[in-house]
């Protein structure tokens, strides 16, 4: 399901895009490949974006909630629920385009890992036309083919480092520090924070350099793509935060300005 669902539309994909690039450059028809693969999946990750900021918009209210019921499970569960659907939220949409994106993200994996010979082309659509060869070689330079590209690994790290703190910096800082009861909790908040930072762009190097160049260059471009939505999205909309009643409501860019 996995092969005839994503792996062989995304193989017949880049083979198409690959066959009217001038060149035939295989690098440029990933950046292609990349940009229509973000473009069919931009409703899904609009909405993930717009919820990851909701989310950080009401944590100072969430951290409120968790003080006024530290004791009682039940009734944070209830408020904090209640505060999400209030405020439109649903916490789980975030992660939704993530696992959309992986099955392609698996799938362009597989294409360079089966390579370009006969066995992988045989797979090819019989209204596309199937190459005799494939270039694996990019602008000259870049060996897609091949792992343990070091200028894509990095590009790929330092990209999604950008990324992470880019939404992070949409955090609001509350008025009044929220002060946690058990000593240490803020620490370990903060260590989570620099995790996500440092550690997973760190991780993002390791893989892109063990992997098919290929793969990396995809991992940057989509990576680098997301960057672009997020500061379109991010410039769109403003916060309004209302005194009363802690209450958040994004508006507008025209509307905050009158």
């Amino acid at each position: 399901m996995f092969e005839t669902i994503f792996y062989q539309p995304v193989l017949n994909l880049l083979i198409f895009l690959y066959n009217i690039v001038p060149g035939n450059d295989l690098g440029v028809a990933i950046v292609l490949l990349t940009i229509i693969i973000k473009l069919a999946l931009f409703p899904l990750s609009k909405k993930a974006i717009e919820s990851q900021k909701g989310l950080q918009e009401i944590q100072p209210e969430i951290e409120a909630i968790k003080k006024e019921h530290k004791k009682d499970r039940e009734a944070l569960g209830k408020a904090t629920l209640e505060l999400y659907k209030r405020k439109k939220i649903n916490p789980f949409s975030s992660c939704l385009p993530l696992l959309v994106q992986l099955p392609f993200l698996f799938a362009v994996f597989k294409v360079f890992r089966n390579g370009f010979g006969e066995g992988s082309l045989d797979l090819v659509y019989s209204f596309i036309a199937r190459p005799e060869h494939i270039n694996t070689l990019s602008l000259g330079v870049f060996e897609l083919s091949a792992p343990h590209n070091v200028f894509l690994a990095a590009a790929a790290g330092i990209a999604l480092y950008f990324q992470t703190k880019m939404m992070m910096a949409r955090k609001p800082a509350p008025k009044v520090p929220v002060k946690t009861d058990k000593p240490g909790q803020e620490d370990m908040m903060a260590m989570m924070n620099k995790q996500m930072l440092y550690v997973m762009p760190v991780f993002t190097v390791f893989i892109s350099y063990s992997f098919p160049s290929g793969l990396a260059m995809y991992w940057f471009l989509t990576t680098l793509l997301t960057i672009v939505q997020q500061h379109y999205l991010f410039k769109n909309d403003k916060v309004k935060v209302k005194n009363s009643d802690t209450e958040m409501e994004i508006l507008p860019a025209d509307k905050e300005k009158k």
